[in-house]
């Protein structure tokens, strides 16, 4: 018996092809359509948050999900906490949250109701400058400028905390504050003097 070829020979036609297209097209975009009809998504509600900064009670309206960086920077327009790395590597964002300090983009505002917070506006006493910042100025601790605020409120913090006995502990507990000019010695104989250790 001979056997019968039962290959079947497609010709696709140019009508074939776009109506092909066109229904593959239609069903990828009726999905789409459907969600469009939902509209954007909700944004998510405000919330008050309210704590005494650098002395005074605030509140605040912010979104849940507003760090206390952004808050301290686009809501107060305390803008002297600075922006690093967004990821609490770099400690430019450093503030003191009830006495200790914190890297401020990494905590949302939402979770400090009711506490006190400390930033590099708060250390000055009018015109009289805080013993630390003094000696950033006496000891030329700072070339940029950007990393100074996170440097002199971690500085305050370490001080407080007790860590200055020598200057490697002061370098050890001053290491999460990065200074990419290269300030360091400078940082540390400030942290010192402010101390009253040098």
């Amino acid at each position: 018996m001979a056997e019968q070829d039962e290959s079947v020979s497609w010709t696709l036609t140019r009508r074939a092809f776009v109506g092909t297209t066109a229904v593959g097209g239609l069903a990828v975009a009726a999905p789409l359509a459907a969600c469009a009809q939902l509209g954007p998504a909700e944004p998510e509600p405000d919330t008050t948050v309210t704590l005494a900064i650098n002395g005074v009670k605030k509140s605040v309206a912010v979104d849940t999900r507003t760090s206390l960086l952004d808050m301290l920077r686009e809501r107060l327009d305390l803008t002297g906490t600075k922006k690093g790395c967004n990821q609490g590597a770099c400690g430019a964002c450093t503030v003191l949250l009830d006495g200790r300090r914190i890297n401020s983009c990494l905590t949302l505002a939402v979770m400090h109701e009711g506490a006190e917070l400390t930033t590099i506006e708060g250390l000055a006493k009018g015109d009289r400058l805080h013993p630390l910042q003094q000696a950033f100025i006496d000891r030329d601790a700072f070339q940029c400028g950007y990393c100074t605020s996170g440097q002199i409120v971690s500085g305050v913090g370490c001080i407080a905390e007790g860590h200055t006995s020598s200057p490697g502990e002061i370098r050890e507990w001053m290491s999460g504050n990065i200074c990419r000019c290269g300030a360091y010695t400078n940082i540390t104989e400030a942290v010192a003097q402010a101390a009253g250790k040098a």
